[in-house]
């Protein structure tokens, strides 16, 4: 699915969820991220440059969130600094320090999200599921071994689920598919053709007011 057609597809969903009526708040949100690499072929020639085993960073930036009274359907969206990373291998010399790779982000997860109403508990306690893409624009371009680049955008598409507490704190947990291409090849290795696609665990926690 193409980017243009992923925002079509949530600017409906939006508009369909959330009437007029609903309810609005906004605050900041933090968290870790913990991402690898998953390639799609060749995987043990790529083995010998970089690592796809999980590395953790961090996230933190502003989330707004619109809720439909009484149903409990509505979508969040948030402005959010992500900092991932990779580690480069020396095939030639594993005992040689190898090198961690910063790949930062700004990135913009688009959630649709439904708030379960808990008969007696709801005003402390609302479980809640979400669903939808991410855009993430990389900040840093710093190559990989002279061999691959980060792409300039990285689309995702996200799962979740969380609770809120006391209608105002948010703790969440999401796991993001890759949908593009975040790394890929641009000089020639061994004649090795790879596209590397991101996917990450993100836990945050979000006080919205």
């Amino acid at each position: 699915m193409k980017i243009k057609q992923i925002l079509i597809a949530v600017a409906l969903i939006a508009t369909v969820a959330v009437p007029a009526t609903a309810q609005f708040k906004f605050g900041p949100r933090l968290g870790v991220a913990i991402n690898n690499l998953h390639f799609s072929s060749k995987q043990d020639a790529v083995n010998d440059l970089i690592s796809t085993d999980n590395r953790a960073g961090f996230t933190g930036g502003l989330m707004a969130e619109f809720t439909a009274p009484v149903i409990g359907i509505g979508v969040d969206a948030s402005l959010m600094y992500v900092r991932r990373s990779v580690k480069t291998i020396d095939s030639e010399d594993p005992n040689v320090d190898n090198k961690v790779l910063k790949r930062d982000y700004f990135e913009i997860p688009i959630n649709l999200k439904y708030k379960f109403s808990l008969p007696v508990a709801g005003n402390a306690v609302s479980p809640f599921l979400t669903t939808g893409p991410s855009f993430a624009f990389a900040t840093s371009k710093e190559a990989i071994k002279e061999a691959y680049k980060n792409k300039a955008v990285d689309v995702a598409w996200n799962i979740g689920l969380g609770v809120e507490f006391v209608k105002h704190l948010q703790i969440a947990a999401s796991y993001g598919f890759g949908i593009s291409k975040s790394l890929t090849k641009y000089a020639g290795i061994n004649d090795i053709d790879v596209e590397g696609k991101t996917r990450c665990w993100t836990i945050t926690a979000a006080y919205l007011f």
